[in-house]
């Protein structure tokens, strides 16, 4: 009873209350319920509603469009692509397919770059696209490629080894296969020809190999003539010497009359 008196003594009452108070409001009452539409607003409505305009013939009445129109005029950009699918194979040398993994944006732009350095090309074409025409080329043997979501990695001259190189930091895409100078090559046939010398050098290689067998064979022809002529030319000045010997050294006869 102590703590419930002030200093004065006076007792607290009973229904003191604090300033703050949590006061729970009800929700608000759901007012827009589905009401049936006006009867006029229903005329308005049907009366304003768009109806199509009729064609003058009926289409029952014109001739029939063959399919093979109708599917010319809605493939032409799929063989505008095909085309392109075309000029890449006869124009480059080296056609490398490989598997398209999801990669950043970022990472595409620097494959491109680095790619780019060497003048190789990355296309992406769909496999309805690219599959119509491996079908009906020298190529068809690249068809079990593309099956997945693929790339095209193209270029005008044989450069494997850097390919290679640059496909090595970016395991989002694996390479399948490619056909280089129109020899088709597996991964492993395309990193042996990665391993070979470079056409320069063995065009070099060669050319020595086939001129030493000539070579070879005019010294071993020209072995035997100079030979004889080291030896006539032996003779001769062993013949020069022997005479020059001779003429030099007075007659047994002519050397007691001198004496006298």
């Amino acid at each position: 009873m102590a703590a419930l008196r002030g200093g004065s003594g006076v007792l607290w009452r009973r229904g003191f209350l604090p300033a703050l108070q949590l006061v729970r409001r009800g929700s608000k009452a759901v007012t827009r319920h589905w009401k049936a539409m006006h009867f006029q607003r229903q005329k308005l409505m049907a009366v304003t509603e768009y109806v199509a305009p009729r064609p003058a013939v009926p289409p029952r009445c014109l001739p029939r469009r063959k399919e093979a129109e109708v599917a010319e005029e809605d493939n032409g950009y799929v063989r505008l692509l095909q085309r392109q699918v075309e000029e890449a194979f006869r124009d480059n040398r080296m056609i490398a397919v490989c598997q398209y993994n999801a990669m950043p944006g970022e990472d595409m732009v620097l494959l491109r770059h680095y790619l780019h350095k060497h003048n190789i090309e990355v296309k992406f074409f769909l496999n309805e696209i690219v599959r119509p025409v491996l079908s009906q080329s020298k190529y068809r043997n690249l068809l079990p490629l593309f099956v997945a979501r693929n790339i095209l990695l193209v270029s005008r001259e044989t450069k494997a080894k850097e390919m290679l190189r640059v496909l090595k930091g970016v395991p989002q895409i694996n390479l399948l296969g490619a056909c280089i100078d129109d020899t088709i090559l597996s991964r492993q046939g395309v990193e042996n020809f990665a391993k070979l010398p470079a056409l320069e050098v063995v065009q070099g290689q060669a050319v020595g190999a086939l001129s030493l067998l000539p070579s070879q064979t005019s010294s071993l022809l020209q072995r035997s003539s100079a030979h004889l002529t080291a030896l006539l030319d032996q003779h001769i000045r062993r013949l020069q010497e022997g005479e020059g010997g001779t003429l030099a050294q007075p007659s047994p006869a002519q050397s007691p009359q001198g004496t006298h």
